[in-house]
């Protein structure tokens, strides 16, 4: 079974950044693609960054554009998740997310990493 390990949440004040890290059980590079969502309390899971095997096509949620940077090292088995600018309204649980396909659901998903943003 795959497993997915988050790491590098915690507490921040606006403005400032963290990076997140997404260690696999198994080389990345059998992923055709892994991710980054969250869920803050009471609100849906929603869709941060994604990245492709090969790391050169990436897509990025439109509240997190130009702030946030995903980015793989497959020699590590590991993705990233630079985090800038950080705003209150980024609080939530981080999640990293692989998937063996281009297109369905992700297969296999982490425990989540805390990231709390004061104003």
């Amino acid at each position: 079974q795959v497993q997915l390990a988050e790491s590098g949440g915690g507490l921040v004040q606006a403005g400032g950044s963290l990076r997140l890290s997404c260690a696999a059980s198994e080389s990345t590079f059998s992923f055709s693609r892994m991710g980054w969502f969250r869920q803050a309390p009471g609100k849906e899971r929603e869709f941060v960054a994604g990245i492709r095997r090969s790391g050169e096509i990436t897509l990025y949620s439109d509240s997190v554009k130009g702030r946030f940077t995903i980015s793989r090292d497959n020699a590590k088995n590991t993705v990233y998740l630079q985090m800038n600018s950080l705003k209150p309204e980024d609080t939530a649980v981080y999640l990293c997310a692989a998937g063996r396909n281009i297109i369905g659901p992700y297969n296999y998903w982490g425990q989540g990493t805390q990231v709390t943003v004061s104003s």
